[in-house]
C-alpha cells in the first residue's frame, strides 16, 4: 500500500508478506533467513559478533537473559530491537536505549548524474568500515558486508557514501548504513543508494525496510520523502556484562 503524496508519520498495513515478523526483526531473521548464522540455543540468539552486535530472546524471563549472558563474553554488547522497552536486570550495564522507527516501502529512484554506484566487496571493508566510522550510521564490523549486497559510490579513488543490505527477516530486507562523507553530501548519494539498494530487494521478490533513530528527525522526513512510511515505533537496548 503506498503512501500519500504529503508526508505523514502514521502506521499503514503492509500488503504482502508476514509482517508480524517485523515486531521481532531480530530474532525473526535470527531464525529464518539468516538461521545458519545464530549462535545460541532455544532462549537466546545472536549474530557473530564481527557481523553485528544484535541479538534477541524467545522472551524478557530471567531464564532467557541468563542464556543470552552465556553468550557475552568481556566487553561484547548484545544489541536488541523489541516491541516493548526492554527491563535489562541486574548484572548487566546498559550502554544505549531509546526509540526508534520501523519504516517500509519502496524508495523513489534517484538517478544520478556525476556518479556512478558500484558494487563492494571484501576488498572494501577498510574503506567501509573507515567511513561507517566517520559517519555513524549503526554498528558495523568487518564481516557485516556479508549480510548482504553493499552498494557504494567513490570519488578519486575513495569511497564516499554506501548502504546496504542487514537483517533478513522471512521476506523483508533490512536496508541499512546509509551513509555520506560530509565533504559530499547533498549530492544525493543517500537517496541514489537507497533507491538501487531497494531495487535490488524488489527484484528478488522481497520487501525492503529500514530501522532510524526517534530522534533523526530530518533522515526519518527524507526516507518520507523517497516514499517509505512508519510501520511502527521499537526500542533499542544495548548492554553488556557486568562484572
Amino acid at each position: 500500500m503506498p503512501p500519500s503524496s504529503s508526508a505523514s508519520t502514521r502506521t499503514r498495513p503492509v500488503s504482502n508478506g508476514d509482517a508480524t515478523l517485523l515486531d521481532r526483526p531480530i530474532w525473526s531473521a535470527l531464525t529464518t533467513s539468516h538461521k545458519h548464522l545464530a549462535e545460541g540455543g532455544p532462549r537466546a540468539l545472536r549474530y557473530p559478533v564481527d557481523v553485528t552486535p544484535f541479538a534477541d530472546m524467545v522472551d524478557m524471563s530471567e531464564t532467557s537473559f541468563a542464556a543470552l549472558r552465556d553468550l557475552l563474553s568481556g566487553s561484547q554488547v548484545a544489541a536488541l530491537f523489541t516491541p516493548e522497552a526492554v527491563d535489562v536486570p541486574a548484572g548487566f550495564k546498559v550502554v544505549l536505549a531509546g526509540p526508534c522507527e520501523q519504516m517500509i516501502g519502496s524508495p523513489a529512484d534517484n538517478p544520478l548524474r556525476d556518479a556512478e554506484i558500484v558494487r563492494l566487496g571484501a576488498a572494501d571493508v577498510p574503506a567501509m568500515m573507515a567511513l561507517t566510522e566517520l559517519t555513524k550510521p549503526g554498528p558495523f564490523a568487518r564481516r557485516t558486508h556479508e549480510l548482504g549486497t553493499f552498494l557504494g559510490i567513490r570519488a578519486g579513488g575513495e569511497l564516499v557514501a554506501m548502504a546496504g543490505e542487514r537483517m533478513k527477516p522471512g521476506n523483508f530486507v533490512e536496508m541499512t548504513a546509509v551513509c555520506v562523507h560530509p565533504d559530499h553530501r547533498g549530492r544525493g548519494y543517500a537517496q541514489a543508494l537507497l533507491a538501487a539498494v531497494a531495487r535490488q530487494i524488489e527484484a528478488r521478490g522481497e520487501i525492503p525496510f529500514l530501522h532510524v533513530f526517534s530522534s533523526n528527525s530530518s533522515a526519518i522526513a527524507l526516507y518520507q520523502r523517497q516514499g517509505m512510511w512508519i510501520r511502527r515505533s521499537l526500542h533499542v537496548t544495548a548492554f553488556m556484562k557486568q562484572e
